[in-house]
């Protein structure tokens, strides 16, 4: 079932004629039986046209529901793969190495996925392991510095954080089973299997230790688990002392000292809501965020909070998408690097109309790729309600989201019409 203005499955004849009869009717269903089987079985289709447009596929509630294949992804997918048409998965979701999710997906989804196809929330921090702070004079970057991880569980994002290249990692584990009193509503006890020494001691007035455990950046890689025990860490480590946990700045300094000792905080998604496999949609890291700003506002004293999140719908990371699509479109289909790209046009499906309808909407390519948005019903988002951003259409799920672009784009051709007969 497609919403829309204007009857967009009305398609040329010619293109009419060049696909299968089973992808061109209203079916919510792709092949079935043994036409799906022969399909799946046959050598890649020959077309001398190479494709000018490709997918970006949310995760949970378009593919999946929790760890649960929603109808009909596999299929979609594998035909994307069959035609050779790109595409990327693009998921505010994280708290694993992209390996290992990857992984993960390709035997939920019984395909096969690479890393370079995937983008997670937290993976565009890696291009931040070579960033530098101006107000360093001696410019190291941040891969050299002590950087604080939140979320996640064990310490699978310290994991990940590391293989980026970040070289010194403190956990929430490692500073509360270092210094239980920070935090006494905690038992230090149920972190100790994954906490590591800290690098340096916390400050306390009675300390002699010529240098202190000192944070030059905070990243919130998922969700936390303990928000309670994350606030307090992010909190203490803003209102230090240039970063030196224990310190704390003066009530009486001015507003612009207390802006210019602010250690720089990073959210990886702002997604409110997310769908699990509970039949309600859960708080997810915006809405660990929200409480987060909340807690701020009433301690910050008068301080503007600065902050920078990423994860759909920012530029930043539909941007990083990008490159990452161009780059395994230019492996996929053999485009030698010094030829134009050739990216007409993105279809960013999803459920959550707050970030990958919004993002894609609004995302200025400097590629000049046009993305269309379409919307399905198996996630966040549910009818009757109207949507607050746009989608250029809206389907009941993603084989409707595939069917409906592959149509409109003309595709497929006459070959994988013959193999279905």
């Amino acid at each position: 079932m497609l919403t829309q203005t204007k009857p967009l499955l009305r398609i040329p004849a010619a293109a009419s004629r060049s696909c299968p009869r089973s992808i061109v009717q209203q079916s919510c269903a792709p092949p079935a039986g043994r036409q799906w089987h022969r399909l799946l079985q046959t050598a890649p289709v020959n077309r001398s046209q190479t494709p000018d447009f490709a997918f970006a596929f949310d995760i949970d509630g378009v593919l999946l529901r929790s760890s649960n294949p929603l109808p009909h992804a596999r299929q979609a997918l594998t035909l994307l793969q069959r035609l050779r048409i790109p595409f990327i998965l693009l998921t505010n979701g994280g708290g694993k190495h992209e390996r290992d999710r990857v992984a993960e997906l390709s035997r939920l989804l019984s395909i096969q996925i690479s890393p370079s196809m995937f983008v997670q929330s937290h993976t565009p921090f890696a291009d931040l392991i070579d960033q530098t702070d101006q107000h360093d004079n001696t410019k190291t970057p941040l891969k050299d510095k002590t950087v604080l991880v939140c979320g996640g569980d064990g310490d699978n994002c310290r994991q990940v954080a590391e293989s980026y290249g970040f070289t010194s990692v403190v956990t929430p584990a490692d500073i509360i089973t270092s210094t239980p009193t920070l935090w006494p509503f905690t038992s230090p006890q149920s972190y100790t299997t994954h906490a590591r020494p800290l690098p340096h001691p916390i400050y306390n007035p009675s300390s002699t230790s010529p240098t202190h455990l000192t944070i030059s950046s905070i990243f919130v890689f998922t969700d936390p688990r303990d928000w309670a025990l994350d606030t307090q860490l992010i909190i203490d480590v803003l209102l230090s002392q240039r970063g030196v946990l224990g310190t704390s700045r003066s009530h009486s300094s001015s507003t612009q000292d207390h802006s210019a000792s602010n250690v720089p905080l990073y959210f990886s998604n702002p997604d409110l809501h997310w769908a699990s496999q509970y039949h309600i949609p859960r708080l997810g890291q915006g809405g660990f965020k929200a409480a987060f700003m909340g807690v701020w506002k009433e301690t910050h004293r008068g301080t503007p909070l600065e902050e920078k999140t990423i994860g759909k719908p920012s530029q930043e990371t539909y941007a990083f998408a990008e490159k990452r699509l161009v780059k395994h479109r230019r492996a996929l289909l053999g485009i030698p690097k010094g030829e134009t790209v050739g990216l007409r046009k993105v279809y960013m499906v999803g459920d959550n109309p707050l970030s990958d309808i919004q993002g894609g909407n609004t995302y200025l390519s400097p590629l000049g790729s046009v993305w269309n948005t379409i919307l399905v019903r198996t996630g966040v988002y549910n009818d009757p309600e109207i949507p607050p951003h746009k989608p250029t259409v809206t389907v009941d799920g993603v084989w409707d989201a595939v069917k409906w672009a592959l149509e409109r784009e003309g595709w497929p051709t006459d070959e994988i019409e013959r193999q279905l007969a």
